[in-house]
């Protein structure tokens, strides 16, 4: 049986320390039996077979994109290539293009306070991606999200305005699916640096929802 294959592109900011995550990335997805192609910038991204691929992961921020490579991953995503990641490395990549975030279903915006505790909360407890996982307290940013309305949320946390007060009592979704053309789409807004792989709920979430959403 032939393995399912992934793609990981990363760069773009350092403070996530995309590098280090791209490398965990890729070892989480040889354990679940991909074959894993990491690259850095986005120039593979204007490759022909790039629809080739069951499963790309974005690992990259605050990047520039050509435009005809943009449109070769839409493409390839629309036609059935499965899209996941985390963060502001799939929910910050491309600030600047709008079709994208129309494709991964939200984009980051702010994180107030920063480095933060706050608590995580289970929405869909009966979904493969969250069984056996409750709610939890994580310490990170705590991602304020433009979404896209017909997400659809696995779990959520709720401001308490202590850092922006006009937030007080939003609830946003920190974990999502949704379809995009023919492909699944995840993401997770948990894991700003590398140790955040340590937090178990948070690895647990991202392998599971990788591979829900390769072909």
């Amino acid at each position: 049986m032939t393995p399912k294959s992934a793609l990981i592109f990363w760069g773009g900011w350092e403070g996530h320390e995309p590098e280090a995550c791209s490398l965990i990335v890729e070892r989480m997805l040889a354990d679940e039996g991909f074959a894993v192609r990491r690259e850095p910038g986005t120039e593979v991204l204007a490759e022909a077979d790039l629809g080739a691929f069951d499963l790309i992961v974005p690992l990259i921020t605050q990047a520039q994109v050509a435009p005809g490579a943009l449109q070769n991953l839409i493409a390839a995503v629309e036609a059935g290539t499965g899209l996941g990641g985390f963060h502001g490395g799939m929910g910050d990549a491309f600030r600047n293009e709008p079709a994208y975030q129309f494709m991964t279903g939200g984009q980051w915006v702010a994180h107030p306070g920063n480095i933060i505790d706050y608590r995580v909360q289970v929405t869909r407890p009966d979904d493969p991606v969250m069984a056996g996982i409750g709610d939890f307290d994580y310490r990170s940013e705590q991602y304020f999200l433009h979404v896209d309305p017909s997400i659809e949320v696995l779990a959520t946390t709720t401001f308490d305005g202590t850092h922006a007060p006009w937030t007080r009592g939003t609830v946003m979704p920190v974990v999502w699916k949704h379809r995009y053309g023919a492909a699944r789409v995840f993401y997770s807004a948990l894991g700003h640096v590398a140790a955040e792989f340590d937090h178990p709920q948070m690895r647990q979430i991202l392998r599971r929802g990788l591979v829900w959403a390769a072909r």
